[in-house]
């Protein structure tokens, strides 16, 4: 008896618990969207910004921030998974794998102001590319790497023994049983912990802001895309940016109550943004599943 009052105040405790974080994510959220809705339109998002509240926009943000995010995934998504890959199916117990082991865990929780100096001593003076977009793309990949680890390593290992067992029954080497099994099985894992790590870093201001991002720009990076061959540029790696948590750091910053409501707009798209992202990892999730069952 005493136990199950035990878990009926737990229960309660967890459910009170959860309505209070609900509640408040949800408070804000439509507080910011009534602040900002009346000036989400079509010249809000083609806008650069400006002095004048009424002519601002979020045009050089939104698309840094969609650069920025390309770059990360680019770098971490493939070297997460591999390291986690490794680090699971691959490498030998012992202190050395310990260690790692213990330091991707400490990296994961370690300030993002942290990675901003890292990059600022590391990639912008030491390998000399400077306030870029790719300085920001590889000190944000930096920063989710060891989330990106770490969520692949716990996908994997979720994957029953014997599935791995029966394919080196059969003849499969190590390659093919993670290739053809463990991959398909723990695919959905692993693309939750890459969401939630692109989720956090679109979010992230301080190592931004250290290696230099700008908080006014009224222009655009060069286009990936180009008309005449090669038709594929990469000049737009190294140009001066800035993404959509600055440039509502910019707007809160300043008194007018017009510029208010415009980082409140931006923060609506920036968490739409976060929102779709997650809505997208739970239909690929439930995709993969599926196809694993057929």
């Amino acid at each position: 008896m005493h136990r199950k009052h035990q878990d009926v105040v737990f229960a309660l405790v967890g459910i009170v618990a959860l309505m209070v974080a609900v509640l408040t994510f949800l408070t804000l959220f439509v507080n910011m969207a009534v602040d900002g809705l009346p000036r989400l339109d079509w010249h809000f998002f083609t806008s650069f910004p400006s002095r004048r509240a009424t002519q601002a926009g979020i045009l050089s943000a939104w698309v840094g921030s969609t650069l920025v995010m390309l770059v990360t995934a680019f770098f971490a998504v493939p070297l997460g998974v591999a390291s986690g890959i490794y680090l699971e199916e691959y490498a030998r117990k012992s202190w050395v794998t310990d260690l790692i082991e213990i330091n991707i865990t400490n990296l994961a929780g370690v300030p993002s102001i942290v990675y901003g100096l890292l990059a600022l001593g590391l990639f912008v003076y030491q390998f000399g590319l400077g306030q870029s977009i790719l300085s920001a793309g590889l000190t944000l990949a930096l920063l989710i790497l060891p989330v990106v680890i770490v969520a692949t390593r716990e996908a994997i290992r979720s994957i029953p023994q014997v599935i791995r067992e029966g394919s080196y029954a059969l003849g499969a080497t190590r390659w093919q049983t993670v290739r053809y099994h463990i991959l398909p099985y723990s695919s959905a894992g692993i693309l939750t912990g890459i969401i939630i790590g692109m989720a956090r870093a679109i979010g992230e201001t301080a190592p931004i802001i250290t290696i230099g991002a700008l908080t006014f720009i009224a222009f655009l990076p060069p286009a990936p895309l180009k008309a005449e061959p090669p038709f594929v540029s990469f000049d737009w790696l190294m140009s001066p940016f800035t993404v959509m948590p600055i440039q509502m750091f910019n707007w809160t910053s300043r008194p007018e109550a017009a510029f208010q409501d415009n980082a409140a707009a931006a923060g609506f798209v920036l968490v739409f943004m976060t929102l779709a992202m997650n809505g997208l990892a739970i239909w690929l999730r439930y995709r993969l599943r599926r196809n694993i069952k057929w």
